[in-house]
C-alpha cells in the first residue's frame, strides 16, 4: 500500500493527478466459499469494493466492506482513505477533492451536509421519488456526464480475474490483491 501512495504522490508531484474533481462508486464480487463469520452479515455473501478516483481515472482511495451495507453509508469512509502525501514538502497530505461525483445511490441529504462541512462538492442527481425540494441545478449535473470514467475503473479492476470472484476467505489477502490491483493501474499511468 505504501508504494502505491508513494506512485501517487510522485504522480501529484507532476501535477498529473486532477484533483477538481472526482468519483465514487462500488461494485461486487460474489464470494465462492463464502468470507469468514466475522465478515459476512446474514445472508449477504460476497464483498463490495469502494473506490475513489480523481478526474482520469486513477484510484486515490479504496475499501472494501461486505456486501450488504449500502453505498451511501460507506462513502465517508471511502473517502477517508485518500491519503497523497506531497513529496519534498513538509505536513498532512492531500486527502480532499474538491467535488466528487456519484450515481443516485448516494442521493442523501446528511451526506451532502457532512461532506459540505469538510469542503466537498457532492453531485448527485436526485432520485425519482425525492420529497424534498432540489438541492442542485443543471450546471452542476454536467459533470456527471463524465460518469463513465469511474465506470472504466472499475472496468480495469475487474481486468483483475482475482478480485472478480472472491475465493479468498480472509479479507486481507483479498484486500492485498485489491491494493496490487490499484497500484498497478497506477503504476501504468506514471510509466508512461
Amino acid at each position: 500500500m505504501n508504494i502505491w501512495r508513494a506512485f501517487l504522490s510522485e504522480l501529484n508531484q507532476r501535477q498529473q493527478l486532477k484533483w477538481s474533481e472526482s468519483f465514487l462508486d462500488g461494485s461486487f464480487a460474489p464470494a465462492k466459499k463464502g468470507a469468514a463469520e466475522s465478515e459476512k452479515p446474514s445472508g449477504a455473501k460476497g464483498t463490495k469494493w469502494m473506490v475513489v478516483v480523481d478526474g482520469r481515472g486513477l484510484p486515490l482511495g479504496n475499501s472494501l466492506h461486505s456486501a450488504s451495507p449500502g453505498e451511501v453509508t460507506l462513502a465517508e469512509t471511502t473517502l477517508a482513505t485518500i491519503r497523497v502525501g506531497r513529496r519534498h514538502h513538509a505536513g498532512r497530505p492531500s486527502q480532499k477533492p474538491l467535488r466528487v461525483i456519484a450515481d443516485k445511490a448516494y442521493d442523501s441529504d446528511p451526506l451532502r451536509k457532512r461532506l459540505r462541512q469538510r469542503g466537498i462538492e457532492l453531485i448527485v442527481p436526485h432520485r425519482c421519488n425525492r420529497k424534498k425540494p432540489a438541492t442542485q441545478d443543471g450546471r452542476a449535473l454536467r459533470r456527471y456526464s463524465r460518469r463513465w470514467i469511474i465506470e472504466r475503473t472499475n472496468t480495469w479492476l475487474g481486468n483483475f480475474r482475482r478480485l472478480v470472484v472472491r475465493y479468498d476467505r480472509s479479507l486481507t489477502i483479498y484486500g492485498a490483491f485489491f491494493h496490487i490491483a490499484c497500484f498497478m493501474i497506477v503504476l501504468r499511468r506514471v510509466v508512461q
